[in-house]
């Protein structure tokens, strides 16, 4: 089993209950684990034989940056549900940080994960 790591993917998106968080758009910081089989690639050298982080973290931008949800669940879990569907992913884990979402606290963070095995 080997690990991509997607670190500190810095977006901003529509997100939170409030009304002022309805009018803004707010910085997330997203952290991808993707565990996957590195057998293949390993020995091939070829991307068509592992998981092709570029066209998920595209996916990931594209939804956040088009997002409007209220709860850092909702955006964890649909980050989850689209780099868990590329073939080749074992398992997954997704946290989303809201910088600044309470006073005394650098973050707020939801992790969600997801095992097909």
């Amino acid at each position: 089993m080997a690990v991509i790591r997607i670190s500190n993917l810095r977006l901003r998106a529509i997100i939170g209950a409030n009304d002022w968080e309805r009018d803004h758009k707010q910085d997330l910081i997203i952290n991808v684990r993707i565990d996957f089989d590195a057998a293949k690639s390993g020995a091939s050298d070829d991307l068509t034989d592992t998981v092709d982080y570029k066209n998920i973290t595209k996916k990931i931008i594209a939804e956040v940056e088009d997002s409007s949800y209220q709860l850092l669940e909702k955006l964890a879990t649909r980050l989850l549900d689209i780099v868990a569907a590329h073939e080749g992913v074992k398992a997954a884990t997704v946290r989303v940080d809201k910088p600044h979402a309470l006073r005394f606290a650098d973050s707020v963070s939801v992790e969600v994960e997801k095992s097909k095995e």
